[in-house]
């Protein structure tokens, strides 16, 4: 449940390097917490503009046009208690620390205003003394960090202010253990490397990060191959020093071998193998380490991978290890 609120109209123009497409269409990649037909509601409303003109959403885009968008951003209403498991791992009187499953939105947003992580979190919270840090505000209380949607894995959530801060802080020095898993496309032929490459939101498509960007963040993620399953895939450790957002499933596409089951970097080609279809993104958050805000103590916790990944890996080997190579 959300409302309108009233925003600033915001102004840019359009770069000299765009080619000529609808304007709906246009602004559903720079734009991608708003839906296609939302835009076509608001440029139908005038609130969408070209050069001070009204238009229709079919209006083609050219280099030079000043577009204007007076865009009202929903607001929760009430983000209400919703009793979803939770996988706990570890809780004291600062912070909880949780295996998230695949599937699960952490945070509400436009079109998940329900069932993420953050309602579960506020049922498990709904008694005497329980509590979340307030510094995300009402619609990410006591989250330091995320996994996307269809990432499973480790997670640790603050419950007071003071330990926000200090998580958060460990995070921003990259100071933080993690440790990922993956099932990539193809067979990694390197053992182990380091991905270098400086990321952002694309410039073409506004819903994926890349390379290809006007604001490029230096991003660095280690990795050394687990096992490789044939011909097909390759299970591999990842360790990533910086945290952009989508940084591994860029990482792995630019190595040539994009995570299984993510086509929006890896196209059709990873979401089926010849003896599997690939259920999710591939992509597990397997350890995290960090330093206790409190007691000033180094504490890890690991999530076992989980029971899809491993389908996954038992059918491409038969379940008993045969066309497995391990790394050397």
């Amino acid at each position: 449940m959300s409302r309108a609120i009233q925003t600033a109209p915001s102004e840019f123009v359009v770069t000299s390097g765009e080619s000529p497409k609808r304007l709906d269409v246009f602004l559903a990649n720079r734009e991608p917490d708003l839906s296609r037909s939302a835009l076509q509601r608001l440029i139908t409303d005038g609130r969408i503009r070209i050069n001070d003109q009204a238009v229709k959403p079919s209006q083609k885009i050219k280099p030079g046009d000043r577009i204007t968008l007076e865009i009202p951003r929903p607001e929760p209403l009430e983000i209400k208690p919703e009793p979803i498991p939770l996988d706990i791992l570890f809780e004291d009187d600062s912070l909880v620390v949780l295996n998230k499953q695949a599937g699960l939105v952490v945070h509400p947003a436009p079109g998940h205003w329900s069932g993420t992580l953050v309602n579960a979190l506020l049922h498990h919270f709904d008694r005497p003394g329980g509590s979340l840090s307030t510094i995300g505000g009402k619609e990410r209380p006591g989250l330091v960090h995320r996994l996307d949607k269809e990432t499973s894995g480790v997670m640790v959530v603050a419950k007071t202010d003071q330990a926000h801060r200090s998580l958060a802080a460990q995070f921003k020095l990259h100071s933080i253990t993690r440790v990922y898993e993956a099932l990539a496309w193809g067979v990694i032929k390197k053992a182990e490397g380091a991905i270098e490459l400086a990321i952002g939101r694309d410039t073409k498509e506004r819903k994926k990060f890349s390379a290809r960007t006007a604001k490029p963040k230096s991003s660095s993620t280690g990795y050394k191959v687990i096992r490789r399953l044939g011909k097909q895939a390759t299970l591999v450790e990842l360790f990533p020093k910086t945290g952009r957002t989508h940084q591994i499933r860029v990482h792995l596409a630019a190595l040539g071998h994009p995570v299984l089951g993510d086509p929006t970097y890896g196209g059709r080609k990873v979401k089926a193998l010849d003896l599997v279809t690939i259920p999710r993104v591939m992509l597990h958050a397997r350890t995290l380490g960090f330093v206790h805000p409190s007691t000033g103590r180094s504490l890890t916790f690991t999530a076992p991978r989980p029971s899809d990944m491993e389908a996954v890996v038992r059918t491409l080997t038969g379940g008993d290890g045969h066309g497995m190579s391990h790394a050397r």
